[in-house]
Order: structure tokens, then sequence, then C-alpha cells
């Protein structure tokens, strides 16, 4: 790992940490008291059933879902402070979903650079060179004028993740993003977050890709009922889980 800011205790700085999150939805409570962090150049995988709170915890790591408790730190600053410029923020956290999200009536390198150009103010000569630049890191050189439903599935997704690269976000979130696809054009999109692992990018990733998770993941979370219940290397995790609900969850998963 490369040298990065340094906490009192002399390790790295953690680019996300969250700590005593709570989420309610109504009467229901989806989080019950998170401590999580995810240091520099780290992939996290974050696994559990459905409903366990697994994509409201990322949804609220950019305040798409308000925390009703505990705070939220991003390269060392407080979302969840008042003062805090989200919108500013959210730029240093990439998000990419399941639904890619794309502009029908924009070609990929326009849906890249939109952002670019409104919210950053850069020239469209600027704007294109890092949007081509970011299309070619998903390998989509070839597709720059292409419109979404030209695009398969997969490549339409890699146009999202481009055009969340474009903004060199500190720390990426992936909430199932390859679940709406079909199963032959999955691996593209996992080819692509491979080597955005191997460049050095911050990662945390909720998905069912068990197998990405093996090879690639540097830690697993598992989370059940609103907590996080175990975490660990994914050998310890996928091979002798401690916690028996993440027993339970590895063993139907391996049927």
């Amino acid at each position: 790992m490369t040298s990065g800011p340094l906490a009192a205790n002399g390790a790295e700085r953690p680019i996300l940490q969250v700590r005593g999150l709570v989420k309610r939805f109504g009467a229901l409570e989806v989080l019950k008291g998170i401590d999580f962090a995810v240091a520099p150049q780290e992939l996290v995988f974050v696994i559990g059933p459905s409903g366990s709170g697994k994509s409201t915890l990322l949804r609220c790591c950019n305040r798409l879902e308000e925390p009703d408790e505990g705070s939220i730190m991003v390269d060392g600053v407080e979302l969840t402070d008042p003062r805090c410029d989200i919108n500013a923020m959210r730029r240093r956290i990439g998000m990419v979903f399941q639904s890619f999200n794309l502009y029908p009536h924009l070609s990929a390198l326009r849906n890249v650079t939109l952002a670019l150009r409104k919210v950053l103010r850069k020239s469209r000569r600027e704007a294109d060179e890092i949007g081509r630049a970011a299309l070619a890191r998903v390998g989509l050189s070839d597709k720059v004028a292409a419109y979404p439903a030209e695009l398969s599935g997969g490549q339409q997704q890699r146009v999202a993740i481009a055009r969340a690269l474009s903004l060199e976000p500190k720390i990426m979130l992936f909430d199932e993003p390859t679940s709406a696809l079909d199963p032959e054009l999955v691996g593209s999109v996992l080819a692509t977050m491979r080597d955005m692992r191997e460049s050095g990018l911050t990662m945390v990733v909720v998905s069912h890709e068990m197998r990405f998770a093996r090879d690639a993941a540097d830690r697993v979370v598992f989370m059940d009922g609103g907590r996080i219940v175990e975490e660990g290397t994914p050998e310890k995790i996928f091979t002798a889980p401690e916690n028996p609900r993440a027993r339970a969850f590895v063993a139907e998963i391996a049927r």
C-alpha cells in the first residue's frame, strides 16, 4: 500500500470511516449501529442476505439516505456535519448502481462529460479529453460516439463506471453493479472492476458475485439484520466463518 495521510496512531487514515450508524425507515431500524472503515486502496466486499442493510449502508455513505444517528467521514471530512458541502463531497465518492442511469439522447462521451462541464465547469475540450481517457480505461475507446440504445447492458454499465471515474473519486461504491445484466455480460464489468482494483482505487462493493469476492477482495464483510456480524479475509469468510448466520449463508451459496 502506498504512503498516505497518517492517523494519530501511525496507521494510514481510512478513506471511509463509519461510526455508530443508525438508519430507520419509520419504525423499522434497518442499520443498527454500524462501525465500518475502509483503508486507502482497499477493496471491501459487503455480502449478506436480502434485507440485511447492505445497500442502505452504501447509500448512507454518500447521504443518498440520511443517517438517523452516527457519523460518516470520507477522506477526513465529516459528511454528517450540517456545514458539509455534500455536493462537493459526492465528487469524491463515485457511485455505481444496478441501473445505469444514462441519458438516452446523449452519446457515451457526452454522458461521461456532462458533470465535468456542468458541475466542474470544464471546457468542452478538457472535458472531452478526460471523458475519452475514462472510456478508454473501461475498454470503450471505440464507443465514444455510440448512444445507450446502441450499447449492450455491460457496455452501458461500463459507461456509468467511466462517468464516475472521470470525476477522480477517492472511493468508489458499487451497489449490485451486475445484477441487471445478462450472465454473459457480467464478465466485462467485473474485468473493469478488477482493473480498477489493480490501479489502486479504493472500492466498496455490494454484490452477489461471490467468485469475484473470493478472487479480488482484500476483506469481506458479512451483514445480517442491520449489523456487521463478521468480517475477514475472503478465505476466512468463505471457508471458515465463525458466526452461525454467516456459516449458513456461505453453505447456501456454495450449493
